[in-house]
Formats: C-alpha cells, sequence, structure tokens
C-alpha cells in the first residue's frame, strides 16, 4: 500500500455529482484520484436534475439533514462566483397541502439563515404550510463542468469506460469509491438500487425570479418552477420503478398546465426542452466502507435519490473520513 506521505492511489467509481465531490475532497487532500465513467457528466443523471438545496426523497432523515447543511454552507461559498460555479442564492418557497411541521427536517429548518414560515397569504391555493428561504440553486451542466474543472486542477484525472466490476475497478488502486449511483444496481449488486423516474419542462421564462416547489412527501406528481439562467424548469415527476427515459408528451402536459394555475402566463411560453432524469433511489443512502472479496477496501456513496446535488458535499466528507481510515490501517469499518 502507498505510504500515508505520498497519499493513496484511489479510483472512483461514477462521474456525476456524488462521484465528482468525493473525488474533489479526496485529490484535494492529497490522494491521487482517478475517476471512472461511463458516460461524461453531462450525460449524467445529475446533468438533468432541478438543482434546488433542499433535502427531498433521502433516508436516513437526519444524517441527511447533517449532509444537506453542510453542503448549503459549500455551495452557499461558491454563490460568490455563479457564472463560474453555476451556484446563485435564490428566495423561494417550498410548501406541501399538509402541515409540514413534524416532517424530520427541524434541524434543516434550523440551519437555513433567515428561513420562515409563509404567511397564509403568501400561500399558493390549495397549500397549508409552507416555508420561505434564501438557498442555493444550482444550474446543473455549469456547475458539473466547474467540478471537473477543480478536480483536474487539484491533479484529478477522468477516464470515460464502462466499469465491470468494483474489483475490476479498483485492481491497481489503493481503495475504490463506489458513486455509481443506479449502476449499483448491477454492479455491487444491490437489488434495493431502484429508479425513481423525474420528468420536467424548461420554457422561456416570463420574469418569474424566485423558486416555488410543492412536493408532498411520497407524491408521484409534484409542482415546482425553479428560475435557471437558460428557462424556467418546470416540475415534476416522482415515478417509482419506471425506466423510461423518453418524455411522455401528456405528463409534459399535465407540469405545464400545474404550473400555470399559478403563473397563467406559462400555459403561453415557448417550450425549450424537455428532460427525464432517473434518481438513484434506495430505502436508505449507503455511506459505508467494507472489504470487497478480494480484501481491496471500498467506500460505497450512492442511493441519494432525489437530494444528490443536496447532499454531495457533506457525503464527500464522509468518504474522505473513511479513505483517511484506510490510509491510517483503521478501516474499513462497516457503519
Amino acid at each position: 500500500m502507498t505510504s500515508n506521505a505520498e497519499g493513496l492511489d484511489v479510483r472512483v467509481v461514477g462521474g456525476g455529482v456524488i462521484g465528482l465531490t468525493s473525488a474533489i475532497a479526496l485529490a484535494e487532500d492529497g490522494h491521487r484520484v482517478r475517476v471512472l465513467s461511463r458516460d461524461p457528466a453531462g450525460g449524467t443523471t445529475s446533468a438533468v436534475a432541478g438543482g434546488l438545496c433542499w433535502p427531498y426523497r433521502i433516508q436516513p432523515y437526519e444524517r441527511a439533514v447533517a449532509w444537506s447543511v453542510r453542503s448549503f454552507q459549500v455551495l452557499t461559498e461558491l454563490a460568490e462566483r455563479p457564472a463560474e460555479t453555476g451556484a446563485r442564492m435564490v428566495t423561494g418557497m417550498m410548501t406541501a397541502t399538509t402541515d409540514g411541521a413534524e416532517d424530520g427536517l427541524a434541524a434543516w429548518y434550523d440551519a437555513v439563515p433567515g428561513l420562515r414560515r409563509a404567511r397564509a397569504e403568501e400561500l399558493p391555493e390549495g397549500c397549508a404550510s409552507g416555508w420561505r428561504a434564501r438557498t442555493p440553486l444550482v444550474d446543473m451542466p455549469t456547475h458539473l463542468h466547474y467540478l471537473e474543472q477543480r478536480l483536474a486542477a487539484a491533479g484529478g484525472t477522468v477516464e470515460r469506460r464502462e466499469v465491470t466490476s468494483l474489483e475490476e475497478a479498483g485492481a491497481a488502486a489503493d481503495v475504490v469509491v463506489n458513486c455509481s449511483g443506479l449502476g449499483a444496481r448491477a454492479l455491487v449488486p444491490d437489488p434495493d438500487v431502484h429508479p425513481v423516474q423525474g420528468q420536467l419542462v424548461v420554457v422561456e421564462n416570463p420574469g418569474i425570479e424566485e423558486w416555488s416547489v410543492s412536493a408532498d412527501a411520497g407524491a408521484s406528481d409534484t409542482t415546482y418552477l425553479l428560475p435557471q439562467p437558460y428557462g424556467l424548469v418546470l416540475g415534476g415527476t416522482a415515478r417509482e420503478n419506471a425506466w423510461s427515459r423518453e418524455p411522455d408528451p401528456a405528463v409534459a402536459a399535465a407540469i405545464v398546465a400545474r404550473a400555470a394555475r399559478r403563473f397563467p402566463e406559462l400555459a403561453r411560453a415557448r417550450v425549450l426542452a424537455h428532460k427525464v432524469g432517473l434518481r438513484p433511489a434506495r430505502p436508505a443512502v449507503r455511506l459505508t466502507a467494507e472489504r470487497l472479496s478480494g480484501g481491496l477496501p471500498c467506500v460505497h456513496n450512492y442511493g441519494h435519490g432525489g437530494g444528490g446535488v443536496t447532499v454531495a458535499w457533506g457525503c464527500a466528507d464522509e468518504v474522505l473520513r473513511m479513505v483517511r481510515e484506510v490510509e491510517e490501517g483503521r478501516g474499513p469499518v462497516r457503519g
């Protein structure tokens, strides 16, 4: 094994936001990092994400909130350079048709500066509760490019190739970090990993400056509006175990109709793009360390569902901690 003074030789499987942030944390800590990814960052599920920093469809809540708070801090700093990083601070409102006071996110609410309960007159029709906050909103194509550039600046590299097994991926390395997302279903294999399909529509923005999300727990249809530099992102859906990446015209029409109930001018907005992404869901995020069959240390970091952007930097911190334990001869430790 490589000496501590030189850092470890690390292979990171997966080139989406989870893989890239994990790779950056490791490379900036002095490890020699190579990301292995079949697809370019712009071709991953991360590129389709709406980019709002807010815990969504991710378990366990207690850990997810802690990861989210860390990512909020990082993204807030990156928002000082929006053209470069793709992160901006944008005010908006998270609402629900029921009172969401006991939804497990109390620590998140406590951590977000200036967050407050929405007043009754601020709530859209049909919503019973809501929170107003100024949070990071990330332009994902720009952000992914920034992450690739930051990784390269830290000495990390990206190799485009299919990974057939974790053992093969880490054959010449000291440790492998598995950030394969939906691919973990076959790669680990882990049958608990499954897609939650999300469809969205990008339209010309008629002047909407705030984000707005209404997403009840477990609902298959949501309503959100996210103003991005490239257009207004309208959503969305959350269809469990739906594998298709083809936009459904009827679903797209329903998405626009829901948005137009709040902003009637959106019914006439020019459509710029239709997108479908498959969120890599799991009953709970797997962020653990183990030894593979041949003895190679492996850190798993997958199953983030719809919260990848929100928890990425917090999870990257834990990946770094686990790899340091490997380096010091104390890991891996199952968790």
